[in-house]
């Protein structure tokens, strides 16, 4: 190909992708540090049988995580999956980083807005990809059990535009 040829994702900043809940939101939870063995030159390799699973203190009961790489609370790289049951509902936050997500298994429903409407939400399929701007409100639901996994840098957490939301609270 000659000259520079950028590649769009369809997914590329729209706003409905923009909005995921998620998300991920996670983090100030005591959550749970997967063994991650390394492996030769710094590679870490874990398999999925290997991660373990605990609660996530910045959501509502019923959502895990579990921690592949980082420390949420520092300037780091992070890695981290989230496992959300059947019938699951992410309240409008926000995050205070990009956040990065790729649904595993099960369609993940997210969309952008200060306020739930499903109607908004795009199904996210597994191998669906989001990714949100700092400070962007989103929230998400399931349907079914969904898996994905959230990867950025830290300090990562999550902010709950209304504060009864707020499982911590």
């Amino acid at each position: 190909m000659a000259g520079n040829t950028t590649i769009r994702s369809p997914y590329h900043r729209s706003s409905t992708c923009r909005g995921i809940a998620l998300f991920a939101m996670l983090v100030a939870a005591p959550a749970v540090m997967a063994a991650t063995p390394y492996m030769g030159e710094g590679h870490t390799l874990v398999k999925p049988s290997e991660l373990e699973w605990g609660p996530v203190g910045s959501m509502a009961p019923g959502a895990e995580i579990s921690i592949i790489e980082g420390d949420l609370s520092k300037e780091e790289p992070f890695t981290m999956r989230l496992r959300l049951p059947a019938d699951y509902e992410i309240a409008p936050h926000i995050h205070p980083a990009y956040e990065r997500v790729t649904v595993l298994s099960g369609t993940f429903h997210f969309a952008h807005g200060e306020e739930i409407d499903r109607d908004k939400a795009t199904a996210l399929p597994e191998g669906g990809v989001a990714i949100m701007s700092p400070g962007d409100p989103m929230f998400g639901y399931t349907e079914e059990e969904v898996v994905i996994q959230l990867h950025g840098t830290g300090p990562w957490g999550i902010e709950y535009l209304n504060p009864e939301d707020d499982p911590r609270n």
